[in-house]
């Protein structure tokens, strides 16, 4: 295990994958005869798939062929023309293609957890189980947009240290995990130009406007009313603290999808699986290698 750990760094594991729309970067960590697990991160200033999952790799890699995505429009990966929301099942599709696997595992956390499931609904075959943190749903007694998504949008709209550590200290239950060297990591990536022009597509007030105009003017189902087409067994994990999106969103999905079990962590946040790193990689890892049988 020490070994592993190791070998767990992000230079040793950072890999890339050109493809039409530019290069889809991501880290690799596992023996490549594993069963692949896909990770996909959130969104908000300065995230990564590095910073969302470089933590677990260790606990998931003895198990799983790990795949840590990142995705367009964040920083890391090249950038694209689209929405990052919008372009983001696109180059999840484009990366399993490419790197050859037709069915995986997925853990999405927060806008990667949307992302899952919508991979879930649009190809159920390529899903053979999915582990969300937070964000799917809809909010039922909570008021929206959530306290966590306002801050957001106020450093969005104009980025200042403050702003990005109010917005950090939204996310979890324990303060002390927002470091100095976390808000530098953050405010050097969620400041860089094309990453910021990138999170005003996603949440300025203007495109948050529009976002909600368009979807009241559309005959289209919103995601969250179509994940009673999910198939695939699926572990809904929360933080009963969580001030981005508060637990009543996970009713729905835990009652319309029809293989779904919630686990919900106390004294915790939006950031599951870094604030309860250790009793949430064990309800993973349980999930994950129940049943095993694989086709």
């Amino acid at each position: 295990m020490t070994e592993l750990i190791d070998r767990v760094t992000y230079d040793a594991t950072l890999r890339e994958l050109p493809t039409e729309q530019g290069v889809l970067r991501y880290h690799e960590a596992g023996d490549p005869h594993l069963p692949p697990l896909l990770l996909l991160h959130g969104s908000g200033p300065g995230v990564s798939g590095w910073r969302n999952f470089g933590s677990n790799l260790a606990s998931f890699a003895p198990h799983f062929r790990c795949l840590v995505l990142e995705l367009p429009g964040f920083g890391v990966s090249d950038t694209t023309d689209e929405h990052p929301m919008v372009g983001a099942l696109g180059a999840v599709i484009r990366f399993l293609d490419g790197v050859g696997l037709e069915q995986v595992d997925v853990i999405g956390n927060s806008m990667g957890g949307i992302i899952a499931s919508q991979l879930a609904v649009v190809q159920p075959q390529r899903v053979r189980k999915l582990v969300t943190i937070g964000g799917i749903g809809r909010n039922l007694f909570s008021p929206g947009p959530s306290e966590g998504i306002n801050l957001l949008v106020e450093f969005t709209e104009k980025p200042t240290r403050e702003r990005l550590v109010e917005w950090l200290t939204s996310m979890v239950y324990n303060r002390s995990l927002i470091t100095d060297d976390l808000i530098e990591q953050r405010w050097h990536q969620a400041t860089e130009p094309a990453t910021l022009t990138s999170a005003r597509q996603m949440y300025g007030r203007a495109a948050l406007n529009a976002m909600v105009e368009t979807m009241n003017a559309s005959d289209a189902p919103p995601p969250w009313a179509m994940l009673h087409k999910i198939t695939a067994e699926t572990l809904i994990t929360w933080g009963r603290d969580d001030r981005v999106s508060p637990l009543d969103m996970a009713i729905v999905p835990m009652r319309t999808i029809p293989n779904a079990e919630l686990h919900v962590f106390p004294d915790c946040g939006h950031w599951v699986m870094i604030e309860q790193k250790t009793a949430w990689e064990s309800v993973v890892l349980a999930f994950l290698t129940r049943n095993e049988e694989r086709p």
